[in-house]
Protein backbone atom coordinates (compact mmCIF):
# COMPACT_ATOMS: atom_id res chain seq x y z
CA UNK A 1 0.00 0.00 0.00
CA UNK A 2 2.99 2.65 0.84
CA UNK A 3 3.86 2.63 -3.24
CA UNK A 4 -0.01 2.96 -4.27
CA UNK A 5 -2.01 5.95 -3.71
CA UNK A 6 -4.69 3.96 -2.46
CA UNK A 7 -6.47 0.88 -2.60
CA UNK A 8 -10.06 -0.09 -2.67
CA UNK A 9 -12.42 -3.13 -3.67
CA UNK A 10 -15.36 -2.34 -1.44
CA UNK A 11 -18.08 -2.23 -4.58
CA UNK A 12 -18.60 -4.09 -7.88
CA UNK A 13 -17.53 -1.05 -10.20
CA UNK A 14 -13.71 -1.28 -9.03
CA UNK A 15 -11.09 -0.77 -11.08
CA UNK A 16 -10.76 -4.21 -13.62
CA UNK A 17 -12.66 -6.00 -10.82
CA UNK A 18 -9.65 -5.77 -9.02
CA UNK A 19 -9.15 -2.70 -6.78
CA UNK A 20 -8.59 1.29 -7.25
CA UNK A 21 -5.33 1.78 -6.80
CA UNK A 22 -5.04 6.00 -8.55
CA UNK A 23 -8.65 7.19 -7.89
CA UNK A 24 -12.07 5.32 -7.20
CA UNK A 25 -13.96 4.52 -10.11
CA UNK A 26 -16.79 6.15 -8.03
CA UNK A 27 -14.86 9.12 -8.03
CA UNK A 28 -13.08 9.17 -4.74
CA UNK A 29 -10.08 10.92 -4.66
CA UNK A 30 -6.98 9.21 -3.62
CA UNK A 31 -6.55 10.88 -0.30
CA UNK A 32 -10.23 10.47 0.53
CA UNK A 33 -9.57 6.66 0.54
CA UNK A 34 -6.47 6.57 2.77
CA UNK A 35 -8.36 9.12 5.19
CA UNK A 36 -11.53 6.65 4.81
CA UNK A 37 -8.81 3.70 5.49
CA UNK A 38 -7.65 5.45 8.36
CA UNK A 39 -11.00 6.10 10.23
CA UNK A 40 -12.01 2.60 9.87
CA UNK A 41 -8.40 1.73 11.69
CA UNK A 42 -8.80 4.37 14.80
CA UNK A 43 -12.75 3.29 14.70
CA UNK A 44 -11.11 -0.58 15.53
CA UNK A 45 -9.23 0.96 18.44
CA UNK A 46 -12.42 2.56 19.66
CA UNK A 47 -14.16 -0.58 19.26
CA UNK A 48 -11.19 -2.64 21.21
CA UNK A 49 -11.90 -0.25 23.88
CA UNK A 50 -15.72 -0.51 23.61
CA UNK A 51 -15.53 -4.34 23.78
CA UNK A 52 -12.57 -4.35 26.66
CA UNK A 53 -15.08 -1.93 28.97
CA UNK A 54 -18.05 -4.14 28.86
CA UNK A 55 -15.83 -7.13 29.50
CA UNK A 56 -15.04 -5.26 32.85
CA UNK A 57 -18.93 -4.73 33.13
CA UNK A 58 -19.00 -0.87 32.14
CA UNK A 59 -21.71 0.77 30.16
CA UNK A 60 -20.65 2.01 27.19
CA UNK A 61 -22.91 5.49 26.33
CA UNK A 62 -25.61 5.01 23.76
CA UNK A 63 -23.86 8.45 21.54
CA UNK A 64 -20.73 6.68 21.10
CA UNK A 65 -22.60 3.71 19.77
CA UNK A 66 -23.93 5.98 16.81
CA UNK A 67 -20.68 7.88 16.43
CA UNK A 68 -18.75 4.16 15.65
CA UNK A 69 -22.23 3.50 13.66
CA UNK A 70 -22.00 6.61 11.75
CA UNK A 71 -18.31 5.99 11.23
CA UNK A 72 -18.89 2.96 8.98
CA UNK A 73 -21.83 4.53 7.24
CA UNK A 74 -19.91 7.26 6.01
CA UNK A 75 -17.29 5.03 4.51
CA UNK A 76 -19.89 3.22 2.19
CA UNK A 77 -19.32 3.42 -1.48
CA UNK A 78 -20.92 6.64 -3.19
CA UNK A 79 -21.88 8.62 0.56
CA UNK A 80 -19.19 10.57 1.39
CA UNK A 81 -16.36 12.48 -0.74
CA UNK A 82 -15.21 15.15 1.81
CA UNK A 83 -11.94 15.31 3.14
CA UNK A 84 -12.49 17.79 6.14
CA UNK A 85 -15.67 15.64 7.29
CA UNK A 86 -13.57 12.38 7.39
CA UNK A 87 -10.40 14.56 9.58
CA UNK A 88 -12.90 15.42 11.59
CA UNK A 89 -14.29 12.25 12.44
CA UNK A 90 -10.80 10.73 13.28
CA UNK A 91 -10.15 13.59 15.61
CA UNK A 92 -13.73 12.72 17.19
CA UNK A 93 -12.91 9.25 17.28
CA UNK A 94 -9.35 10.03 18.83
CA UNK A 95 -10.83 12.36 21.21
CA UNK A 96 -13.62 9.32 22.49
CA UNK A 97 -11.20 6.77 22.46
CA UNK A 98 -8.89 9.15 24.93
CA UNK A 99 -11.58 9.88 27.33
CA UNK A 100 -12.52 6.25 27.46
CA UNK A 101 -8.94 4.68 28.15
CA UNK A 102 -9.01 5.97 31.20
CA UNK A 103 -12.09 4.54 32.59
CA UNK A 104 -10.60 1.01 31.38
CA UNK A 105 -8.78 -0.53 34.17
CA UNK A 106 -6.65 -3.28 32.27
CA UNK A 107 -4.41 -1.57 29.71
CA UNK A 108 -2.02 -4.60 29.19
CA UNK A 109 -1.99 -6.14 25.61
CA UNK A 110 -3.59 -3.51 24.26
CA UNK A 111 -3.61 -3.23 19.89
CA UNK A 112 -2.18 -0.79 17.85
CA UNK A 113 -5.05 0.84 16.49
CA UNK A 114 -5.98 1.72 20.43
CA UNK A 115 -2.67 3.21 21.30
CA UNK A 116 -1.84 5.21 17.92
CA UNK A 117 -2.81 8.80 18.63
CA UNK A 118 -1.60 11.84 15.95
CA UNK A 119 -2.94 14.71 15.21
CA UNK A 120 -0.72 16.02 12.40
CA UNK A 121 -2.16 15.92 8.82
CA UNK A 122 1.56 14.48 7.18
CA UNK A 123 1.91 11.71 10.20
CA UNK A 124 -1.77 10.94 9.62
CA UNK A 125 -1.08 10.55 6.19
CA UNK A 126 1.79 8.73 6.39
CA UNK A 127 -0.05 6.11 8.40
CA UNK A 128 -3.25 5.73 6.27
CA UNK A 129 -0.84 4.25 3.71
CA UNK A 130 0.13 1.04 5.82
CA UNK A 131 -3.13 0.58 7.34
CA UNK A 132 -5.61 0.23 5.00
CA UNK A 133 -6.91 -3.16 2.82
CA UNK A 134 -3.49 -4.82 1.78
CA UNK A 135 -1.88 -4.62 5.21
CA UNK A 136 -3.32 -7.91 5.75
CA UNK A 137 -0.83 -10.06 3.65
CA UNK A 138 -2.52 -13.59 3.41
CA UNK A 139 -5.16 -13.72 0.50
CA UNK A 140 -7.84 -15.51 2.32
CA UNK A 141 -7.35 -13.60 5.32
CA UNK A 142 -7.70 -10.96 4.18
CA UNK A 143 -10.66 -11.59 1.84
CA UNK A 144 -12.46 -12.70 5.21
CA UNK A 145 -12.05 -9.74 7.03
CA UNK A 146 -13.20 -7.46 4.26
CA UNK A 147 -16.29 -9.32 3.82
CA UNK A 148 -16.95 -9.16 7.70
CA UNK A 149 -16.04 -5.53 7.66
CA UNK A 150 -18.09 -5.03 4.12
CA UNK A 151 -20.93 -6.40 6.16
CA UNK A 152 -20.51 -4.48 9.01
CA UNK A 153 -20.53 -1.23 6.91
CA UNK A 154 -23.92 -2.30 5.60
CA UNK A 155 -25.17 -2.76 9.19
CA UNK A 156 -24.31 0.14 10.06
CA UNK A 157 -26.30 1.58 7.61
CA UNK A 158 -29.55 -0.20 9.47
CA UNK A 159 -28.60 0.57 12.22
CA UNK A 160 -28.18 4.51 11.54
CA UNK A 161 -31.54 3.93 10.13
CA UNK A 162 -33.19 3.05 12.74
CA UNK A 163 -31.22 5.28 15.72
CA UNK A 164 -32.28 8.06 13.77
CA UNK A 165 -35.91 7.05 14.74
CA UNK A 166 -35.27 6.47 18.30
CA UNK A 167 -34.57 2.60 18.26
CA UNK A 168 -31.10 1.06 19.27
CA UNK A 169 -30.24 -2.81 19.86
CA UNK A 170 -27.27 -3.09 21.85
CA UNK A 171 -26.72 -6.27 21.12
CA UNK A 172 -26.11 -5.15 17.35
CA UNK A 173 -23.64 -2.41 17.96
CA UNK A 174 -21.97 -4.97 20.74
CA UNK A 175 -21.45 -7.38 18.51
CA UNK A 176 -20.61 -4.60 15.55
CA UNK A 177 -17.83 -3.51 17.98
CA UNK A 178 -16.68 -6.66 19.01
CA UNK A 179 -16.33 -8.03 15.12
CA UNK A 180 -14.62 -4.96 14.13
CA UNK A 181 -12.02 -5.64 17.38
CA UNK A 182 -12.13 -9.02 15.94
CA UNK A 183 -10.65 -8.46 12.47
CA UNK A 184 -7.54 -6.61 14.30
CA UNK A 185 -6.67 -10.24 15.59
CA UNK A 186 -4.34 -13.42 14.65
CA UNK A 187 -7.87 -15.26 13.66
CA UNK A 188 -8.13 -18.67 11.82
CA UNK A 189 -9.37 -19.13 8.56
CA UNK A 190 -12.53 -21.22 10.27
CA UNK A 191 -12.86 -18.75 12.95
CA UNK A 192 -12.95 -15.88 10.33
CA UNK A 193 -15.56 -18.06 8.37
CA UNK A 194 -17.70 -18.45 11.59
CA UNK A 195 -17.50 -14.23 12.09
CA UNK A 196 -18.76 -14.04 8.95
CA UNK A 197 -21.93 -16.23 9.56
CA UNK A 198 -22.08 -14.27 13.11
CA UNK A 199 -22.35 -10.94 11.15
CA UNK A 200 -24.89 -12.57 8.51
CA UNK A 201 -26.98 -13.40 11.94
CA UNK A 202 -26.53 -9.86 13.03
CA UNK A 203 -27.69 -8.72 9.90
CA UNK A 204 -30.96 -9.87 9.99
CA UNK A 205 -31.56 -8.59 13.13
CA UNK A 206 -30.10 -5.01 12.02
CA UNK A 207 -32.67 -5.46 9.60
CA UNK A 208 -35.84 -6.58 11.93
CA UNK A 209 -34.82 -3.20 13.84
CA UNK A 210 -34.66 -0.73 10.57
CA UNK A 211 -38.10 -2.64 10.03
CA UNK A 212 -39.63 -2.32 13.37
CA UNK A 213 -38.72 1.25 13.32
CA UNK A 214 -39.76 2.23 10.00
CA UNK A 215 -43.23 0.56 10.07
CA UNK A 216 -44.01 2.05 14.08
CA UNK A 217 -43.05 5.67 12.39
CA UNK A 218 -44.63 5.58 9.33
CA UNK A 219 -47.07 2.75 9.46
CA UNK A 220 -46.86 -0.46 7.32
CA UNK A 221 -46.39 0.37 3.59
CA UNK A 222 -49.54 -0.03 1.36
CA UNK A 223 -50.07 -0.86 -2.41
CA UNK A 224 -49.38 2.55 -4.00
CA UNK A 225 -49.49 3.82 -7.23
CA UNK A 226 -46.33 6.55 -7.55
CA UNK A 227 -46.97 9.32 -10.24
CA UNK A 228 -43.46 9.92 -12.49
CA UNK A 229 -44.67 13.15 -14.14
CA UNK A 230 -44.08 16.27 -12.40
CA UNK A 231 -46.32 19.46 -11.63
CA UNK A 232 -45.85 23.06 -12.19
CA UNK A 233 -44.36 24.38 -8.31
CA UNK A 234 -40.47 24.38 -7.80
CA UNK A 235 -39.49 21.25 -6.12
CA UNK A 236 -36.86 19.57 -4.12
CA UNK A 237 -35.78 16.28 -5.21
CA UNK A 238 -34.35 14.09 -2.20
CA UNK A 239 -32.33 11.12 -2.65
CA UNK A 240 -30.61 8.01 -0.60
CA UNK A 241 -32.41 6.06 2.02
CA UNK A 242 -33.34 8.99 4.78
CA UNK A 243 -36.82 8.94 5.79
CA UNK A 244 -36.38 10.80 8.52
CA UNK A 245 -34.88 13.72 6.44
CA UNK A 246 -37.72 13.61 4.58
CA UNK A 247 -40.38 13.65 6.87
CA UNK A 248 -38.65 16.90 8.22
CA UNK A 249 -38.29 18.32 4.72
CA UNK A 250 -42.07 17.44 4.20
CA UNK A 251 -43.03 19.20 7.79
CA UNK A 252 -40.93 22.24 6.38
CA UNK A 253 -42.44 22.68 3.52
CA UNK A 254 -46.18 22.49 4.14
CA UNK A 255 -47.46 25.72 2.65
CA UNK A 256 -44.66 27.13 0.91
CA UNK A 257 -45.33 26.23 -2.75
CA UNK A 258 -41.88 23.67 -2.69
CA UNK A 259 -43.01 20.28 -4.10
CA UNK A 260 -41.25 17.08 -3.16
CA UNK A 261 -39.95 14.39 -5.15
CA UNK A 262 -38.24 11.18 -3.89
CA UNK A 263 -35.25 9.97 -6.30
CA UNK A 264 -33.81 6.79 -6.71
CA UNK A 265 -34.06 4.83 -3.20
CA UNK A 266 -36.42 7.23 -2.03
CA UNK A 267 -39.20 6.00 -4.14
CA UNK A 268 -40.35 3.42 -1.51
CA UNK A 269 -41.16 7.26 0.84
CA UNK A 270 -44.41 7.05 -1.21
CA UNK A 271 -45.74 3.75 0.09
CA UNK A 272 -45.55 4.56 4.08
CA UNK A 273 -49.15 6.04 4.90
CA UNK A 274 -47.30 8.42 7.30
CA UNK A 275 -45.50 10.37 4.16
CA UNK A 276 -47.85 9.85 1.46
CA UNK A 277 -50.52 11.64 3.22
CA UNK A 278 -48.48 14.91 2.38
CA UNK A 279 -50.05 16.50 -0.09
CA UNK A 280 -46.46 18.12 -1.08
CA UNK A 281 -44.89 14.50 -1.82
CA UNK A 282 -45.51 14.83 -5.65
CA UNK A 283 -44.10 11.55 -6.69
CA UNK A 284 -41.21 9.90 -7.70
CA UNK A 285 -38.61 11.82 -10.53
CA UNK A 286 -35.67 9.95 -12.60
CA UNK A 287 -34.41 6.42 -12.16
CA UNK A 288 -31.78 4.21 -10.37
CA UNK A 289 -28.70 6.71 -8.81
CA UNK A 290 -26.19 6.33 -11.71
CA UNK A 291 -28.60 8.09 -14.21
CA UNK A 292 -28.65 11.11 -11.08
CA UNK A 293 -26.44 13.77 -13.74
CA UNK A 294 -29.01 13.97 -16.50
CA UNK A 295 -31.54 13.73 -14.10
CA UNK A 296 -30.44 16.20 -11.79
CA UNK A 297 -30.00 18.58 -14.61
CA UNK A 298 -33.42 18.78 -15.74
CA UNK A 299 -34.92 18.36 -12.12
CA UNK A 300 -34.20 22.50 -12.43
CA UNK A 301 -34.21 22.84 -8.51
CA UNK A 302 -32.18 21.40 -5.48
CA UNK A 303 -31.03 18.36 -4.07
CA UNK A 304 -31.08 16.62 -1.06
CA UNK A 305 -28.43 14.11 -0.60
CA UNK A 306 -29.68 12.17 2.24
CA UNK A 307 -27.27 9.18 1.70
CA UNK A 308 -25.28 7.19 -0.31
CA UNK A 309 -25.52 7.12 -3.58
CA UNK A 310 -23.41 10.41 -4.94
CA UNK A 311 -22.13 10.89 -8.28
CA UNK A 312 -20.06 13.72 -8.27
CA UNK A 313 -21.73 16.47 -9.54
CA UNK A 314 -21.69 18.47 -12.73
CA UNK A 315 -20.17 22.16 -12.06
CA UNK A 316 -23.48 22.80 -13.96
CA UNK A 317 -25.84 21.91 -11.10
CA UNK A 318 -23.30 21.71 -8.12
CA UNK A 319 -24.54 24.41 -6.36
CA UNK A 320 -27.94 22.78 -6.02
CA UNK A 321 -26.58 19.66 -4.24
CA UNK A 322 -27.22 19.80 -0.65
CA UNK A 323 -26.18 17.05 1.86
CA UNK A 324 -26.78 16.00 5.14
CA UNK A 325 -26.24 13.02 7.93
CA UNK A 326 -23.94 10.17 6.09
CA UNK A 327 -23.44 11.95 3.08
CA UNK A 328 -20.93 14.75 1.74
CA UNK A 329 -19.03 16.21 -0.75
CA UNK A 330 -16.73 19.21 -0.82
CA UNK A 331 -18.48 22.35 -2.18
CA UNK A 332 -21.82 21.26 -1.35
CA UNK A 333 -23.28 23.11 1.37
CA UNK A 334 -24.00 20.29 4.76
CA UNK A 335 -26.79 20.56 6.95
CA UNK A 336 -25.92 19.66 10.02
CA UNK A 337 -28.62 17.80 12.47
CA UNK A 338 -27.74 15.02 15.35
CA UNK A 339 -30.06 12.47 16.16
CA UNK A 340 -33.46 13.39 17.87
CA UNK A 341 -32.73 16.74 16.15
CA UNK A 342 -35.04 18.87 14.22
CA UNK A 343 -32.83 20.02 11.08
CA UNK A 344 -33.20 23.28 9.57
CA UNK A 345 -33.85 23.08 5.62
CA UNK A 346 -35.20 26.86 5.02
CA UNK A 347 -31.80 26.80 2.80
CA UNK A 348 -33.10 24.37 0.72
CA UNK A 349 -36.67 25.58 0.79
CA UNK A 350 -35.49 29.23 0.04
CA UNK A 351 -33.04 27.82 -3.03
CA UNK A 352 -36.37 25.90 -4.57
CA UNK A 353 -38.51 28.74 -4.49
CA UNK A 354 -36.10 30.65 -6.84
CA UNK A 355 -36.35 27.61 -9.41
CA UNK A 356 -38.04 26.60 -12.22
CA UNK A 357 -40.76 23.82 -12.02
CA UNK A 358 -38.93 20.51 -12.93
CA UNK A 359 -39.05 19.61 -16.37
CA UNK A 360 -40.78 16.15 -17.31
CA UNK A 361 -38.72 13.15 -18.24
CA UNK A 362 -41.30 10.96 -18.46
CA UNK A 363 -45.10 10.73 -17.39
CA UNK A 364 -47.41 7.54 -15.91
CA UNK A 365 -46.95 5.42 -12.56
CA UNK A 366 -45.10 2.53 -11.23
CA UNK A 367 -46.72 0.48 -8.27
CA UNK A 368 -45.57 -0.62 -5.40
CA UNK A 369 -45.67 -1.21 -1.40
CA UNK A 370 -45.49 -5.14 -1.57
CA UNK A 371 -43.38 -5.22 1.79
CA UNK A 372 -44.05 -8.48 3.92
CA UNK A 373 -47.47 -7.12 5.78
CA UNK A 374 -48.60 -5.95 2.17
CA UNK A 375 -47.92 -9.30 0.82
CA UNK A 376 -48.91 -11.40 4.17
CA UNK A 377 -52.22 -10.04 3.34
CA UNK A 378 -52.14 -11.66 0.47
CA UNK A 379 -50.60 -15.16 1.36
CA UNK A 380 -54.50 -17.25 0.62
CA UNK A 381 -54.08 -15.72 -2.75
CA UNK A 382 -50.40 -15.98 -3.47
CA UNK A 383 -51.02 -20.13 -2.01
CA UNK A 384 -54.02 -20.71 -4.14
CA UNK A 385 -51.96 -19.37 -7.22
CA UNK A 386 -49.13 -21.63 -6.57
CA UNK A 387 -51.26 -24.43 -5.77
CA UNK A 388 -53.28 -23.85 -8.86
CA UNK A 389 -50.06 -23.48 -10.82
CA UNK A 390 -50.24 -20.09 -12.17
CA UNK A 391 -47.47 -19.17 -10.21
CA UNK A 392 -44.92 -21.40 -10.73
CA UNK A 393 -41.95 -19.33 -9.20
CA UNK A 394 -40.89 -16.72 -7.50
CA UNK A 395 -37.50 -14.98 -8.41
CA UNK A 396 -35.78 -12.77 -5.98
CA UNK A 397 -34.35 -9.98 -7.93
CA UNK A 398 -33.12 -7.84 -5.15
CA UNK A 399 -30.08 -5.38 -4.62
CA UNK A 400 -28.77 -2.74 -6.28
CA UNK A 401 -28.08 -1.22 -9.88
CA UNK A 402 -25.17 0.47 -11.48
CA UNK A 403 -23.82 2.17 -14.15
CA UNK A 404 -22.34 -1.31 -16.10
CA UNK A 405 -23.57 -2.07 -19.88
CA UNK A 406 -23.38 -5.78 -18.21
CA UNK A 407 -26.07 -4.97 -15.92
CA UNK A 408 -28.77 -5.12 -19.28
CA UNK A 409 -28.51 -8.61 -18.14
CA UNK A 410 -30.87 -8.13 -15.17
CA UNK A 411 -33.54 -6.55 -18.04
CA UNK A 412 -33.23 -8.89 -20.69
CA UNK A 413 -33.51 -11.76 -17.74
CA UNK A 414 -36.56 -10.26 -16.23
CA UNK A 415 -38.25 -10.05 -20.08
CA UNK A 416 -37.41 -13.19 -20.62
CA UNK A 417 -39.19 -14.69 -17.46
CA UNK A 418 -42.08 -17.02 -18.39
CA UNK A 419 -45.50 -15.52 -17.47
CA UNK A 420 -46.20 -17.48 -14.50
CA UNK A 421 -42.93 -16.19 -12.56
CA UNK A 422 -43.21 -13.02 -9.72
CA UNK A 423 -40.40 -11.05 -9.14
CA UNK A 424 -40.01 -9.88 -5.99
CA UNK A 425 -37.27 -6.90 -5.66
CA UNK A 426 -36.05 -4.18 -2.92
CA UNK A 427 -33.26 -1.87 -3.40
CA UNK A 428 -32.29 0.49 -6.72
CA UNK A 429 -31.95 -2.70 -9.09
CA UNK A 430 -35.72 -3.19 -9.91
CA UNK A 431 -34.84 0.21 -12.17
CA UNK A 432 -33.56 -2.12 -14.86
CA UNK A 433 -37.48 -3.64 -14.83
CA UNK A 434 -39.90 -2.07 -13.05
CA UNK A 435 -41.05 0.19 -15.51
CA UNK A 436 -41.41 -2.87 -17.85
CA UNK A 437 -44.95 -3.32 -18.85
CA UNK A 438 -44.75 -7.54 -17.45
CA UNK A 439 -48.68 -7.90 -16.27
CA UNK A 440 -49.96 -9.89 -13.15
CA UNK A 441 -50.89 -13.06 -12.24
CA UNK A 442 -55.52 -13.49 -11.68
CA UNK A 443 -54.27 -9.80 -10.07
CA UNK A 444 -51.11 -10.50 -8.44
CA UNK A 445 -48.49 -8.14 -10.10
CA UNK A 446 -45.34 -9.75 -11.75
CA UNK A 447 -43.17 -7.21 -10.08
CA UNK A 448 -43.80 -7.25 -6.86
CA UNK A 449 -41.82 -4.18 -5.04
CA UNK A 450 -41.18 -4.24 -1.26
CA UNK A 451 -39.05 -0.98 -0.92
CA UNK A 452 -35.48 0.29 -0.45
CA UNK A 453 -32.41 -2.02 -0.24
CA UNK A 454 -33.05 -1.33 3.66
CA UNK A 455 -36.45 -3.37 3.22
CA UNK A 456 -34.55 -6.31 2.26
CA UNK A 457 -35.61 -7.53 5.35
CA UNK A 458 -39.19 -8.32 4.19
CA UNK A 459 -37.95 -10.36 1.47
CA UNK A 460 -36.65 -12.96 4.13
CA UNK A 461 -39.90 -12.47 6.06
CA UNK A 462 -41.39 -13.56 2.99
CA UNK A 463 -39.88 -16.55 2.26
CA UNK A 464 -39.94 -17.42 5.98
CA UNK A 465 -44.17 -17.06 5.71
CA UNK A 466 -44.61 -18.79 2.87
CA UNK A 467 -42.54 -21.12 4.25
CA UNK A 468 -44.63 -21.82 7.17
CA UNK A 469 -47.62 -21.96 5.05
CA UNK A 470 -46.80 -24.46 2.76
CA UNK A 471 -45.84 -26.53 5.73
CA UNK A 472 -42.08 -27.14 4.61
CA UNK A 473 -38.91 -28.08 6.54
CA UNK A 474 -36.63 -25.99 4.64
CA UNK A 475 -36.13 -22.96 3.30
CA UNK A 476 -34.61 -24.08 0.46
CA UNK A 477 -37.55 -26.26 -0.83
CA UNK A 478 -39.93 -22.96 -1.55
CA UNK A 479 -40.64 -22.55 -5.24
CA UNK A 480 -38.54 -19.43 -5.02
CA UNK A 481 -34.96 -18.61 -6.36
CA UNK A 482 -32.10 -15.94 -5.85
CA UNK A 483 -30.74 -13.95 -8.97
CA UNK A 484 -28.98 -10.94 -7.01
CA UNK A 485 -27.44 -7.81 -8.32
CA UNK A 486 -24.73 -6.23 -6.15
CA UNK A 487 -22.87 -3.04 -5.88
CA UNK A 488 -21.99 -1.37 -2.75
CA UNK A 489 -22.31 -2.87 0.96
CA UNK A 490 -25.56 -2.95 1.82
CA UNK A 491 -26.21 -5.63 -0.57
CA UNK A 492 -23.02 -7.72 1.14
CA UNK A 493 -24.62 -7.91 4.51
CA UNK A 494 -27.81 -8.80 3.05
CA UNK A 495 -26.07 -11.38 1.30
CA UNK A 496 -24.66 -12.76 4.74
CA UNK A 497 -27.92 -12.23 6.38
CA UNK A 498 -29.47 -14.38 3.63
CA UNK A 499 -26.88 -17.41 3.96
CA UNK A 500 -27.43 -16.99 7.77
CA UNK A 501 -30.79 -18.04 7.44
CA UNK A 502 -29.84 -20.96 5.81
CA UNK A 503 -30.73 -19.79 1.69
CA UNK A 504 -28.84 -21.20 -0.46
CA UNK A 505 -27.48 -21.64 -4.63
CA UNK A 506 -27.85 -17.41 -5.17
CA UNK A 507 -26.22 -16.21 -8.18
CA UNK A 508 -25.15 -13.19 -7.12
CA UNK A 509 -23.82 -10.34 -10.56
CA UNK A 510 -22.60 -8.85 -12.50
CA UNK A 511 -19.52 -9.73 -11.07
CA UNK A 512 -18.19 -11.69 -8.30
CA UNK A 513 -17.35 -9.49 -5.81
CA UNK A 514 -13.22 -8.61 -5.95
CA UNK A 515 -12.69 -8.81 -2.31
CA UNK A 516 -13.29 -12.40 -2.07
CA UNK A 517 -10.18 -14.90 -3.06
CA UNK A 518 -10.34 -18.42 -4.96
CA UNK A 519 -10.06 -19.81 -1.79
CA UNK A 520 -13.17 -18.17 -0.12
CA UNK A 521 -15.05 -18.50 -3.40
CA UNK A 522 -14.76 -21.76 -3.15
CA UNK A 523 -15.75 -22.24 0.11
CA UNK A 524 -19.43 -20.43 -0.68
CA UNK A 525 -19.83 -21.91 -3.70
CA UNK A 526 -18.85 -25.44 -1.95
CA UNK A 527 -20.84 -24.59 1.50
CA UNK A 528 -24.10 -22.01 0.01
CA UNK A 529 -24.23 -22.76 -3.44
CA UNK A 530 -22.75 -19.45 -4.38
CA UNK A 531 -22.58 -18.89 -8.16
CA UNK A 532 -21.96 -15.56 -10.84
CA UNK A 533 -24.09 -15.27 -13.37
CA UNK A 534 -24.33 -16.54 -17.41
CA UNK A 535 -25.89 -16.06 -20.01
CA UNK A 536 -29.97 -15.06 -19.84
CA UNK A 537 -31.17 -17.84 -21.92
CA UNK A 538 -29.19 -20.56 -19.84
CA UNK A 539 -29.95 -19.00 -16.39
CA UNK A 540 -33.37 -18.72 -17.58
CA UNK A 541 -32.98 -22.39 -17.87
CA UNK A 542 -30.90 -23.29 -15.16
CA UNK A 543 -33.49 -21.51 -12.49
CA UNK A 544 -37.03 -21.48 -13.74
CA UNK A 545 -37.13 -24.43 -16.00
Amino acid sequence: MKDLNMFCFQCQETAGNSGCTVKGVCGKPSEVARMQDLLMFVTKGLSEVTTKLRAEGKEVPKEINHHITLNLFTTITNANFDFDIFVNRVYQTLDIKKDLLVRLDNKENLGEAVLWDERDLDKMDEKSRIVGVLATENEDVRSLRELVIYGLKGLSAYSKHANVLGFDNEEVDIFLQEAMYKTTLALSVDELIALVLDTGAAGVKGMELLDNANTSTYGNPEITEVNIGVRNNPGILISGHDLCDLKQLLEQTKGTGVDIYTHSEMLPANYYPELKKYDNLVGNYGNAWWKQKEEFESFNGPILMTTNCIVPPKDSYKDKIYTTGSAGFPGCKHIEGSIGTEKDFSEIIEHAKKCQSPTQIEDGSIVGGFAHNQVISLADKIVEAVENGDIKKFVVMAGCDGRQKGRNYYTEFAEALPSDTVILTAGCAKYRYNKLNLGDIGGIPRVLDAGQCNDSYSLAVIAMKLQEVFGLDDINDLPIVYNIAWYEQKAVIVLLALLALGVKNIHLGPTLPAFLSPNVVNVLVENFGIAGIGTVEDDIELLIK
